[in-house]
């Protein structure tokens, strides 16, 4: 399988895209890529449970970030990734204030044991663990304009990937862990009256699918992507605000692309966007992005460095 640098490809930004971690690509030895997102989100309908509806005292809700990304080849089967969002949220109506800041810093190892090519086709296998953590001391008990839902998280993602000529498709599942929270009161109502500030955080499992065409140049690729929460949760009730530990489920469609430019081969250009189709105590909605990233590698700048 030819060898390809790879792109450091609701009610709060929860499901906030991961581009650089669930591809099936690693980057090569001592090289480091990163580079800037810019991504926003925004809604008007959500579901209450399952009960899909407005909400005129918030209008539309909108969610805006700029994400630093890096990958570092620590070696061919080794990377290591991190990300880190300044995020700002809004709405249109009422009299809630948006919030802005730091989010969470995220760091994933992604190592791939196992590579075989049979014929024209190549199979890939890969193990994912990522943690993060938050950076910033923003409020969670404030959705749907909460900067995230503050909770300490760790995952494991098992993925592959086939790839013949370039065509590809990728299938991956995660299991993640979510740490309970510490809100702002001392009591608080879910299914039943809690007279404490600890939240008890459901765990959740993500399941990502992406078909589409791979080259050296160019990534084009279409996604399916399901967040479903473990027990635990619950649903908003009636005309009430969401909490952090609600059920938060959300079936994603979207499209990712990577352009790298061939007078600049270090230099790419990602885009794309993604929608909520079926969803449980999320907004429905309409993401857009896009980046640019650049590629060096560390070992031949220092050597240039030495001469």
């Amino acid at each position: 399988m030819k060898k390809i640098y790879l792109s450091c490809l609701l009610f709060a930004p929860l499901f906030m895209n991961a581009q650089t971690e669930i591809d099936g690509i690693m980057m090569s030895k001592n090289n480091f890529c990163f580079g800037a997102v810019y991504q926003q989100s925004t809604w008007d309908e959500y579901w209450e449970g399952t009960f899909k509806r407005e909400n005129l005292n918030l209008g539309t809700v909108s969610t805006k970030s700029v994400t630093l990304n890096g990958n570092y080849g620590v070696s061919d089967k080794l990377n290591i990734i991190f990300t880190l969002p300044y995020v700002e949220t809004k709405a249109s109506a009422g009299t809630m204030e948006g919030q802005k800041g730091l989010q969470d810093l995220s760091l994933t190892v992604k190592y791939m044991p196992f590579q075989k090519t049979i014929g024209k086709a190549s199979y890939s296998l890969y193990v994912l663990a990522g943690f993060s953590v938050p950076v910033s001391d923003y409020s969670a008990d404030y959705l749907p304009l909460s900067l995230g839902i503050k909770s300490k998280t760790a995952s494991l993602r098992l993925m592959g990937d086939y790839q013949r000529g370039r065509f590809f498709t990728t299938l991956s599942g995660a299991y993640v862990k979510r740490a309970n929270i510490t809100i702002d009161r001392n009591s608080y109502y879910t299914n039943e009256m809690h007279y404490t500030d600890k939240v008890d955080m459901p765990d959740a499992i993500s399941i990502n699918y992406r078909i589409g065409y791979r080259s050296n140049r160019l990534i084009a690729e279409a996604v399916l992507d399901n967040w479903v929460t473990q027990s635990g949760g619950f649903d908003i009730t009636k005309n009430n605000m969401p909490f952090p530990s609600n059920t938060m489920n959300a079936l994603k469609i979207g499209v990712n692309t990577k352009y790298t430019l061939k007078k600049i081969p270090a230099l790419s250009i990602i885009g794309g966007c993604n929608f909520v189709t079926q969803g449980r105590n999320i907004g429905q909605s309409n993401t857009f992005y896009g980046g640019l990233l650049y590629n060096i590698n560390l070992k031949k700048a220092v050597k240039e460095n030495e001469k």
